[in-house]
């Protein structure tokens, strides 16, 4: 691309790369596609917000239209307070190319083959889709959803590694679900959940060749700073 129509290109997406847009548009491809051809179809729940939701609608019947939005806005607002305004920025393109390849997969008949009668081969694929696909969202420096902006913002406030804080979130709400989900269920997704939380946070940390540092989220400086804060701590 031409000089001066990158720094147009800059300018109209507020600084943001085709590189990273790029980025974030396969991993929300990767995630997307996980998510709705092995999770949704073998029935592993998952941790985290989405988890949180579900277990909100079975004991108080309230819509997960309703509950999802209220759940992500005040995981935003803590990102927001910790990770600033590019993080919330590239979240949110993030976030619009998942749901529109949701659309896109809903079109089709699934791609993958049933493994409903294999939920342990399930929740190994399941978590290295999700894993890979999110991984490559917050190595760019945003979020998928609202709990990957809660584990990004508990490992920047705790200084823990981003690993640890999806498994912390996950796990409190896997254990609360055990009140409606039986355990076979539940020990299927600590499998699935431990895989994509140690994918993502080895994708976030991956080095390239020709550096010695640590890449976390290039194009969107302040979020930059903060993430390369929180792993020079560890």
């Amino acid at each position: 691309m031409e000089p001066r129509k990158v720094t147009f290109w800059r300018k109209a997406m507020g600084g943001i790369s085709v590189k990273t847009i790029f980025l974030l548009l396969l991993g929300s491809m990767i995630c997307s596609f996980g998510i709705h051809n092995i999770h949704q179809r073998t029935n592993i729940t998952e941790g985290g917000i989405i988890g949180l939701m579900l277990l909100i609608e079975h004991w108080l019947n309230i819509s997960p239209a309703y509950i999802t939005p209220l759940l992500d806005i005040a995981c935003y607002a803590l990102a927001f307070k910790f990770l600033g305004v590019n993080f919330i920025k590239l979240s949110a393109i993030a976030t619009l190319f998942i749901s529109g390849f949701y659309k896109i997969w809903e079109l089709f008949p699934p791609m993958l083959p049933d493994l409903s009668t294999y939920p342990f081969i399930a929740a190994i694929l399941g978590g290295i889709f999700v894993g890979i696909g999110v991984g490559l969202i917050v190595r760019q420096g945003g979020s998928g959803g609202g709990d990957d902006a809660l584990a990004l913002t508990i490992s920047r406030a705790l200084r823990w590694k981003l690993s640890r804080s999806y498994l912390f979130t996950d796990v409190v709400v896997l254990v609360l679900s055990l009140t409606y989900i039986p355990v076979t269920k539940i020990i299927f997704s600590l499998i699935t959940v431990t895989v994509s939380s140690h994918l993502i946070d080895w994708i976030r940390e991956y080095k390239t060749h020709n550096d010695n540092y640590r890449i976390i989220a290039k194009p969107a400086e302040p979020v930059n700073d903060k993430m390369n804060a929180t792993s020079s701590h560890r």
